[in-house]
């Protein structure tokens, strides 16, 4: 039984944090997955930050772009199309813990010279995670607590040169709703269906995200609710 609470984020786990996932269940699920995230505003969130924080950057420069829990690579290939459309010259970088999804990451993005795929567990492989301009965490961060998200957060401040880009879920009763009918009428495995609803009771309120900010030094946050029931965090590093 998935139960949502208001007042606090849930615990409950999510199937496709398993390391054991992989095959066609994976496959679906991740074709799921980028259908919900269409519904919730998409990628666009994030490429909206990140070119807030291109702004005043000069386009021969590298720019080198981390991606946490990249999944299938969509992200990173919005990301590349992004940046040869608009001149820039990025290197992106997809870190998962998923040795399956990395590997399907790999495939997915096989005309994309200037992407490459990392397997990272990024809380016991710190040493590991890359250097780089600006670091992204998409969907990403609700799957742990607080604790774990500002220290990561910290960390990911050292390792990036202009700062980073947060889009997640807001913890709203109206969208776990929502969710709960929509599931049912377009999402095709169980899973998507489960673990969507398991997102929302793990997502953030306003006042958790600034919480978690006040505690991170050196930069300064910006962060705006967007539709539908997401959360656009910028930290600009100073």
């Amino acid at each position: 039984m998935i139960t949502f609470n208001s007042k606090y984020r849930s615990q409950q786990l999510e199937v496709m944090d398993s390391l054991d996932f992989h095959g066609p269940e994976m496959k679906d699920l991740l074709t799921d997955l980028k259908t919900v995230n269409k519904w919730l505003g998409g990628n666009s969130i994030t490429i909206n930050g990140l070119q807030k924080l291109l702004q005043n950057k000069s386009k021969t420069e590298k720019i080198t772009i981390v991606d946490l829990g990249c999944g299938d690579g969509e992200l990173l290939r919005k990301c590349a199309d992004f940046g040869r459309k608009h001149k820039y010259n990025f290197n992106c970088i997809g870190l998962d813990f998923n040795e399956n999804i990395i590997q399907f990451a790999k495939i997915k993005s096989e005309a994309y010279a200037n992407i490459k795929y990392l397997k990272v567990d990024v809380f016991s492989e710190e040493n590991l995670i890359p250097n780089c301009d600006i670091a992204m965490c998409t969907l990403f961060l609700h799957h742990f607590s607080n604790e774990k998200v500002e220290n990561l957060l910290k960390t990911l401040l050292h390792k990036t040169s202009i700062g980073l880009i947060v889009n997640d879920l807001e913890r709203s009763k109206h969208a776990f709703n929502l969710f709960k009918v929509a599931s049912k009428l377009f999402l095709k495995t169980k899973t998507a269906r489960h673990d969507g609803l398991i997102s929302v009771a793990r997502g953030f309120k306003r006042e958790e995200l600034e919480s978690i900010s006040k505690n991170i030094p050196n930069q300064q946050s910006e962060i705006h609710w967007r539709w539908a029931y997401r959360y656009q965090w910028i930290l600009k590093k100073l």
